[in-house]
């Protein structure tokens, strides 16, 4: 049910893009009452090259989904709902969803003046919960392959807005904070971190690999992770650019697990 109330904060693309200095991304901004996905709108432009950095923003998404089928719940105007197309990618796609999370935990960071971490493969953290997720999917677009980046950040949610089992893993921004966060401001910070860090990942992915590892609150711990329908679990030593997170197993021995085929499972 949406809020009869307009939120003071409501989501303008005019306001959004006024003085956005970015090269790529948001220079063209489409916004949404109510849409069942933006991810599954920001796909609708991927067959035309020419939408490349489109950003689809929503005050309500109906279907909103998380990885592995997980529902993403938000109330009206409650959170930043966001998809940006890429339809011109450089970077593959194991690299652009380190890249995506170092944006989103350094805008975050930036807004709350408190630092957000990064749990792989798609949480942003913030005081030891969970503020944000990412979903990065791919499209096959004429004879191009698409990215379309879905983000979802808490913003305006207080405590008893979260269902009952996640009050003690999720959070918002206002509820760290104290305060109200402009989500307007917010969404600025997103687009320009995120169109800064896709020109490093593109020049030198040495420094995304720096900075996912000092923001990790799993680097140096151990994991338990679930691959292809198996358990693995040791000891997080690292991220691979092109195979994803890398672990000593208990087991002996050290692999790979690749984000989109891998899901984080309790011990």
């Amino acid at each position: 049910m949406s809020k009869v109330t307009p939120s003071p904060d409501a989501l303008d693309p005019d306001k959004i893009k006024s003085h956005l200095r970015t090269k790529r991304i948001g220079q063209k901004v489409v916004v949404y009452n109510s849409t069942a996905s933006t991810n599954d709108v920001a796909a609708q432009y991927a067959k035309n090259k020419n939408n490349d950095g489109l950003v689809v923003l929503a005050e309500e998404q109906v279907q909103g989904r998380g990885r592995s089928g997980n529902k993403w719940v938000a109330g009206f105007a409650d959170s930043v709902i966001c998809s940006i197309l890429l339809t011109d990618c450089a970077i593959n796609a194991e690299l652009l969803s380190l890249t995506i999370a170092v944006a989103t935990a350094e805008a975050i960071g930036k807004c709350t003046k408190a630092e957000a971490k990064i749990k792989w493969p798609n949480d942003i953290i913030l005081n030891n919960k969970k503020v944000a997720g990412i979903l990065v999917e791919s499209k096959k677009a004429n004879k191009h392959i698409a990215y379309v980046i879905g983000i979802g950040i808490n913003c305006h949610q207080s405590k008893l807005d979260f269902p009952a089992e996640l009050r003690k893993t999720a959070t918002s921004i206002d509820i760290e904070t104290g305060g109200g966060i402009d989500r307007i401001s917010l969404i600025k910070r997103l687009l320009t971190s995120i169109d800064n860090w896709l020109d490093i990942a593109e020049q030198n992915k040495e420094e995304i690999i720096e900075h996912w590892q000092r923001l990790s609150t799993q680097l140096g711990q151990r994991v338990a992770l679930i691959y292809n329908k198996k358990k693995f679990a040791g000891n997080c030593i690292g991220i691979d650019p092109e195979n994803g997170l890398v672990l000593q197993l208990d087991t002996g021995g050290i692999r790979m697990f690749r984000a989109a085929q891998t899901t984080i499972a309790k011990e």
